[in-house]
């Protein structure tokens, strides 16, 4: 009987047993962007686990309902889940920020305590809070950085540098530069497009190793949005007092094995408060994703710019005083045409394996007639000098990259090649400029003179090899290596002179760039190190464009830092710092002969040093305290210009103290309501490098407050809310003194709907 008992038992058992065991199907996103998460960890209490692929879904056997979902980066999320019913998971982007994964430090997703480099993480949730109207009201909230406001999205830059129109950033798009090497713009993030933005990695320091030139102060690394995992989108409208109104509307699904997003916005700007200030912005991007299994996604992308703004120009001294918002400039302008296409074949062999190759075409012109080239006749009041011109470029881009991970030392190689064509064309027309008896430029005439004319051919070939390994527990070692090779090949269709250029030529440049750096991380605290170095070739215009220069070299900066981080009170305290000193050499600067002409040359050497921090604390879910800042000092070791001997002063535009704390307040009693306040803080500043003037810089007050109720959403930003009256960069000059005026109190008011 016992042994009838037993074989009935052993025949059932496994029946009911699998009777119990279900499948579940689900798909996993981010809940702000609503992308699919790949590589998330379902699991229950059981053992039993499964991962998701690149388009989020995962299909678990369990004996289970309650099932967990991980992912570094994101809380961890229990849910019960029912079997022949697919289920959509949301995860929620973690507070702490040791956990937060990055891409723009190797080029590959890693958590940013493996990381040895100074670098800020401004997420989807702080993009969808900020509800920014320019780039720099968020980036700004970076400790160690400050984008300087010239209007309608026109802007200059400050990592590690005073604020500078110099060529020392690099500005990419998913890791990728927007601009070609040699023709770098200090407004090209207004060729972005915000509204496809999902996150903003920013590199502080030489990042060149890995990409090149130009990525001296820093790299700013523009994320943008992939298809989502459900049909989701929004639509919104802002308005403000100023005269500023724009529109966003953003839209994506998934359909099987493809995936597609839009996003875009137009701006408009019309009868501001300072005279001739209008502009307009129109800019979309539209991604398809193609993934025909599970390791193989197929990327596509388009993204376009259309931009025009009235030059503005900034105020003389006497505007200033009286503040005079007039402007005596009618007809100075700026327009850009930008249009990037991009496809990407990315390829995932194993865990331990993966390939990517990016094809990208670029076609860029900006056009001008800018009133920084306006000069006065010598001869006749009524009469001024300028021109209108148009820089534009076409580029064609390759990029293949690997990554290979190996059990030994746990160690991982990122290997890749690019190659870079860019032909490009300057011409610059003379224009015949009328003034009235109060000094107004009031229209202008064009001519047959042409001022410049030429073509160059932009060529750079480059390979890197990146290496990380931890020869002991909690310490790895990263080391990184580029080689670049530049061509310029300078076609002038004009005769050399003084007015148009060099004589054709052309001109080869060639460079590795090395970085090594550590980390240790134990438990919530973390230290690094790193020795890296930066470089960048002279531009197009300081070798052709009005001067007569047989060679230049490029010029070189060489960086050293430390820096740590630390998680404390349960995560309820982050704080993150950094200290650096940067040494450029061959700097280009402008020198007279001794003939009384003046001529580019390698000739100038600055030391830059300082400490950046940024310190975020949540004494309750309710409430979060931050505050960004950096001391520095930016000095000039050696620089002899026409002017004077300008060595061992401190350089122009460069503030010893930068700060942006905020405070925010999220009742529970109240779901979806935030509010905030943000101080914007910039320290006094020489306006020359004979440090004769100083500027005494300013204090700003915004304040920000939302609603969200289910899928309607209202927000209120008052910018410059104590109505400060500054200038946001002020200069001195042999000319006299330039103030770029910082925006006057805004209210801007906006709605959306999410779908």
């Amino acid at each position: 009987m016992k042994n009838l008992l037993a074989i009935i038992y052993s025949c059932i058992f496994p029946v009911l047993l699998y009777a119990q065991q279900h499948t579940i199907k689900g798909k996993v996103f981010d809940a702000i962007s609503k992308e699919p998460i790949n590589g998330a960890k379902v699991g229950d209490n059981a053992g039993h686990n499964a991962v998701t692929g690149s388009n989020g879904v995962f299909l678990l056997t369990t004996n289970e309902t309650a099932v967990y979902i991980t992912f570094p980066g994101y809380d961890t999320l229990t849910t019960n889940a029912i079997a022949s019913v697919s289920i959509d998971i949301a995860l929620q982007p973690a507070d702490k920020k040791l956990q937060q994964v990055i891409v723009t430090a190797s080029k590959t997703a890693q958590k940013r305590s493996e990381a040895p480099v100074a670098i800020s993480v401004l997420n989807a949730q702080t993009l969808a809070e900020t509800k920014a109207n320019r780039l720099d009201q968020v980036v700004n909230k970076a400790a160690g950085v400050f984008m300087v406001n010239l209007g309608n999205e026109q802007h200059e830059m400050s990592i590690r540098q005073p604020m500078t129109t110099k060529g020392l950033f690099l500005y990419l798009e998913d890791g990728v530069p927007i601009r070609t090497t040699g023709l770098y713009n200090h407004n090209a993030l207004l060729e972005m497009n915000m509204a496809s933005t999902k996150q903003i990695e920013i590199i502080r320091g030489p990042a060149s190793s890995l990409y090149g030139a130009e990525a001296i102060g820093g790299a700013v690394n523009l994320i943008t949005l992939a298809p989502p995992a459900i049909t989701s989108g929004q639509a919104s409208v802002v308005i403000n007092n100023t005269g500023y109104k724009r529109a966003d509307l953003q839209a994506g699904t998934t359909m099987g094995k493809w995936g597609i997003i839009a996003s875009g916005y137009y701006a408009n700007k019309h009868d501001g408060p300072i005279a001739y200030s209008d502009y307009h912005k129109s800019t979309f991007t539209i991604r398809a994703d193609y993934r025909p299994t599970d390791k193989t996604t197929w990327s596509n992308s388009i993204a376009y710019t259309d931009y025009y703004s009235d030059m503005t120009g900034a105020l003389d001294s006497a505007h200033f005083a009286n503040k005079d918002y007039s402007t005596p400039y009618s007809f100075t302008y700026r327009k850009v045409n930008a249009l990037r296409i991009k496809s990407q074949l990315t390829q995932q062999w194993n865990t331990n394996s993966s390939t990517q190759i990016i094809a990208m075409y670029r076609d860029n012109s900006v056009k001008q007639n800018p009133s920084y080239s306006i000069a006065n006749s010598r001869t006749n009041p009524l009469l001024a000098n300028g021109q209108e011109n148009n820089s534009s470029f076409n580029s064609y881009v390759f990029i293949a990259q690997h990554q290979q991970s190996f059990n030994w030392l746990n160690s991982k190689i990122i290997a890749g090649v690019s190659s870079d064509i860019s032909p490009s064309k300057y011409r610059a027309q003379y224009i015949r400029v009328q003034r009235d008896a109060k000094g107004n430029y009031t229209s202008f005439v064009p001519t047959d003179s042409v001022m410049s004319n030429y073509n160059t051919g932009i060529s750079n070939v480059a390979s890197y090899v990146h290496m990380e390994l931890s020869p002991l527990n909690r310490l790895k070692v990263v080391a990184a290596l580029r080689y670049d090779y530049y061509h310029y090949n300078f076609t002038n269709y004009l005769p050399a002179s003084a007015s148009t250029g060099a004589p054709s030529s052309k001109t080869d440049y060639n460079r590795f760039t090395p970085k090594v750096g550590v980390t240790y991380n134990y438990r919530t605290v973390g230290f690094y190190a790193n020795y890296s170095q930066g470089y960048v070739p002279p531009q197009i215009s300081e070798l052709f464009n009005s001067v007569k220069v047989p060679y230049l070299q490029p010029q070189l900066f060489n960086s050293y830092e430390i820096g740590g981080w630390l998680s404390l009170i349960q995560n309820k305290l982050y704080a993150e710092w950094s200290v650096y000193l940067m040494n450029g050499t061959n700097e280009i600067i402008s020198v007279r002969m001794d003939d009384g002409t003046t001529q580019n040359q390698n000739a100038g050497r600055t030391r830059h040093k300082g400490i950046e921090y940024g310190i975020t604390y949540k004494p309750a879910s309710e409430w979060m305290l931050r505050i960004s800042a950096t001391n520095a000092r930016h000095t000039f070791v050696e620089n002899v210009e026409k002017t004077g001997d300008y060595s061992g002063n401190v350089m122009s535009n460069a503030p010893a103290f930068i700060a942006n704390a905020e405070v925010t307040y999220k009742p529970r009693y109240i779901k979806g309501f935030r509010i905030g306040a943000e101080w914007q803080h910039l320290d006094k500043y020489w306006m020359d490098n004979a440090n004769t003037t100083q500027y005494n810089g300013f204090d700003v007050i915004n304040l920000r407050a939302g609603y969200r109720y289910k899928r309607a959403e209202i927000w209120v930003n008052a910018m410059n809310v104590l109505n400060k009256y500054y200038a946001v960069i002020a200069t001195k000059s042999a000319y006299g003194y330039s103030y770029n005026l910082g925006d006057p109190r805004e209210w801007n008011v906006g709605v959306a709907y999410h779908f």
